[in-house]
């Protein structure tokens, strides 16, 4: 498969890049692609969340009132989950959401959206650039070129780029990572993918 060359004012350089089809044209696999993204959020989660259990809420350990004979429900003390400003039943506790996924598979995921990514014509190739310092105004004005402003862009380089990052990092919907670090929930966030030629080079061999 290949795509058209562009440079940073958005023109057809003619050249042509070529995509690997085992990468950018397999059988895509949704359920890979949600498992990946599932993991890669549940990642995200700091697990710190903790609610106040019955013996933990400050209050007497007297009991109200007598077991039996009173006409009304059994009950203990004030800290009793049934009344108000009692303890939490069953309340989160501290945990890690982190949970294990196959190398292959989560391999199968970036293959994976990266092929529907092609398949929506998400996906650019643009020659190899830099900025010669960082000015957020040079990275509006290459995403206009490119018909991309307004929406969801990651561009992908090939290694960090300070001019290049810090270009981006104030630009809205806007993000940049590394070939290396490429991974299925930053593809799948995205309404359009710029690839480098040298970070396209890196993410054919995926």
């Amino acid at each position: 498969m290949e795509l058209a060359i562009y440079n940073i004012k958005g023109q057809d350089t003619g050249r042509k890049a070529t995509l690997n089809d085992e990468v950018f044209a397999i059988d895509a696999n949704e359920q890979a692609v949600y498992l990946d993204v599932k993991q890669y959020l549940a990642n995200q989660r700091q697990g710190t969340h903790k609610s106040k259990e019955r013996s933990e809420v400050s209050g007497s350990t007297r009991k109200l009132h007598k077991q039996k004979g009173g006409g009304g429900s059994r009950i203990g003390d004030i800290n009793s989950p049934v009344l108000v400003g009692g303890g939490r039943v069953f309340g989160p506790r501290p945990r890690d959401y982190r949970f294990k996924l196959n190398k292959k598979v989560k391999q199968l995921a970036r293959r994976s959206a990266l092929t529907y990514k092609v398949q929506d014509s998400q996906l650019i190739v643009v020659e190899n650039f830099t900025f010669d310092a960082p000015k957020t105004k040079d990275f509006v004005n290459f995403a206009k070129n490119l018909k991309v402003d307004g929406k969801k862009v990651l561009l992908v380089l090939p290694s960090r780029d300070n001019n290049v990052t810090l270009s981006a990092r104030n630009v809205p919907d806007a993000d940049t990572i590394c070939a290396a670090d490429i991974n299925t929930y930053a593809l799948m966030n995205s309404n359009a993918i710029i690839l480098t030629e040298d970070a396209l080079e890196l993410i054919n061999k995926l």
